[in-house]
């Protein structure tokens, strides 16, 4: 600032010098009237110039006050000002040269109608000059900030947390759920009453691009075998031709494609029992393609897969090869009562290996209350079919299915109690139903394969499109069960492998009812009685009774 002061004094005592020797008069000059005439117009013309010189000093001191603001602290440009204001005052004329601040990447300069350079010559106000305005303005704009690379988006989508890259190639989402339960029961042999974490279970999903989809699940609550479920990659070419490879649900039966979160009971019904893989939570390796037509209007799987599980590998060189379809005649009919009919069936073809210690089916119950069928060792084919329906109409749902298997004994007299030698026996046969219906009784819409959507929910967070607190949304269901099987028994009566070859024969049977309540819509509580009759039991000492169970499910996920 002393500077900027003293570079002020130097204008001013420069323009009153100017001032007191124009008006100052010559020798010339005399007292008669031609000389007072030329007196009075040089001190017109003295004024004039005197105005313009203070207008100018005006016009330099906010110009000056302009590059201070802009450039506070920059002590050189001000020392170079005062140096250009003491030049100018030895030579009698004004000069203002501002240089622009040497910088590695100088900003662009921009168009400013309130700047302007000025040159004074002889204290009289010429034509701005441009390179002058050009540097003061690149002196006065503000430097560019650097460019910076656009952060992450994280959020909520309203079903689960996500990160997502700033071009929405990239997105993954943490995804689990937790399953605690109570379990009660009544009958000859029952199991004792406990508690249970059936699971807990983490992991994540997402999208590389438009194309890649990916998902890995653990559970954390496996007590057997990995406690990995999923692992796979899902390539969608486009919605009628998609590749999926990796570790993951074999697409077999409809409530093996329904999620542990969406089932309509705590377990699933005894045609479960049948499915491929079912002893490793019906997941296995493998790699399959799949693909919507026509909207979604046929629905096509076709994979092949390790055909244990995901707990050994393959001891057979071939694979497990799975196929179904699935049809949805009326989805794109105005008619809304059978918009949402589907039905479909399914056709597995494995194969087994009796000296790997392959065996049948196995036939404990979903719920625990009793295992009503022995194992028994399996060599050569195996055969799945399945058929199902659903029917859903507004709150309403109607669902249907039957599976059977048939399982190979090829050469397995050895393997037999009393060691027969390689005789063929009979197959193993296991037929299976489902038939359940559900009802919610607060009117929300029943999805297929999901979550109602809580319209009122009692407490915790509010579902996407809700409307407040209430009463949260329940639910009613009942359904009806039953599994035969079938191991037929023989007699060989010849000379070298005399034996005789047991025959069982049975069938169980449950009904179910039960209760959901969905506080929000991210935890649900259940309570089911079921009434297992056991009517053929195969096991020794037990006698055909039924058997009460009253399970209990608390269920958070996110």
């Amino acid at each position: 600032m002393r500077s900027l002061t003293t570079f002020f004094v130097l204008l001013v005592s420069t323009s009153v010098s100017l001032v007191h020797a124009q008006s100052t008069p010559t020798p010339s000059q005399g007292n008669g009237s031609n000389g007072a005439s030329a007196t009075k117009e040089e001190v017109d013309e003295l004024r004039g110039e005197v105005a313009a010189q203070r207008k100018t000093i005006e016009e330099l001191k906010a110009l000056v006050e302009k590059l201070v603001d802009a450039k506070s602290g920059a002590a050189g440009d001000t020392r170079t000002a005062t140096r250009a204001a003491e030049s100018s005052s030895k030579s009698n004329s004004i000069v203002l040269p501002v240089a622009a601040a040497a910088t590695p990447n100088p900003p662009q300069p921009v168009a400013d109608p309130g700047d302007s350079g000025v040159h004074l010559r002889n204290a009289v106000l010429l034509q701005p000059d441009p390179a002058a305005m050009a540097a003061m303005v690149d002196q006065a704009a503000p430097a560019a900030p650097p460019k910076r690379d656009v952060p992450l988006n994280a959020g909520w989508n309203g079903e689960h947390f996500f990160i997502r890259s700033s071009d929405g190639q990239f997105s993954i989402s943490p995804y689990g759920y937790v399953d605690t339960d109570y379990r009660a029961y009544q009958g000859d042999g029952a199991p004792s009453d406990t508690f249970l974490l059936r699971r807990a279970r983490f992991g994540f999903q997402g999208n590389y691009g438009s194309h890649f989809d990916f998902a890995i699940l653990t559970d954390a609550a496996s007590t057997t075998g990995s406690v990995v479920r999923d692992a796979y990659v899902n390539v969608r070419f486009r919605p009628e031709i998609q590749f999926q490879a990796g570790q993951f649900k074999v697409p077999f039966g409809q409530e093996a494609g329904t999620g542990a979160t969406n089932l309509d009971f705590i377990e699933r019904g005894f045609q479960s029992m049948l499915y491929p893989s079912a002893a490793t939570a019906y997941r296995s390796p493998g790699a399959m393609l799949h693909g919507d037509i026509d909207g979604g209007v046929v629905q096509y799987y076709l994979g092949a897969f390790n055909g244990r599980g995901y707990s050994t590998a393959s001891v057979v060189n071939e694979s497990e090869i799975i196929g179904r379809l699935r049809f949805y005649p009326f989805r794109k009919s105005e008619n809304s009562w059978f918009r949402e009919f589907a039905f479909g069936g399914s056709v597995d073809h494995a194969d087994s290996r009796g000296l790997s210690g392959d065996q049948s089916f196995a036939a404990a119950l979903p719920d625990a209350a009793y295992s009503f069928f022995p194992q028994f060792p399996i060599n050569g084919p195996i055969w799945r079919y399945n058929g199902e329906f659903t029917y859903i109409r507004n709150a309403f749902a109607l669902r249907g299915e039957y599976d059977q298997v048939r399982l190979a004994r090829n050469g397995i007299g050895s393997l037999q109690e009393g060691n027969l030698g390689f005789m063929s026996l009979p197959g193993i046969t296991g037929k299976a139903y489902d038939v359940s219906a559900s009802y919610i009784l607060t009117h929300e819409k029943q999805p297929e394969n999901g979550t109602p959507r809580v319209r009122r929910p009692t407490f915790g967070p509010d579902t996407p499109g809700g409307k407040g607190r209430g009463l949260g949304a329940w639910e009613v269901a009942a359904r009806i069960t039953g599994l035969h099987a079938n191991e037929p028994g023989t007699n060989l009566l010849n000379l070298y492998t005399p034996g005789y070859v047991a025959t069982f024969d049975y069938h169980t049977t449950e009904y179910t009812i039960g209760l959901s309540y969905y506080p929000n819509y991210w935890v649900k509580y259940m309570v089911n009685l079921a009434i297992d009759q056991l009517k053929d039991p195969s096991t020794i000492g037990s006698l055909p009774q039924n058997y009460y169970v009253v399970m209990q499910r608390l269920q958070f996920r996110f």
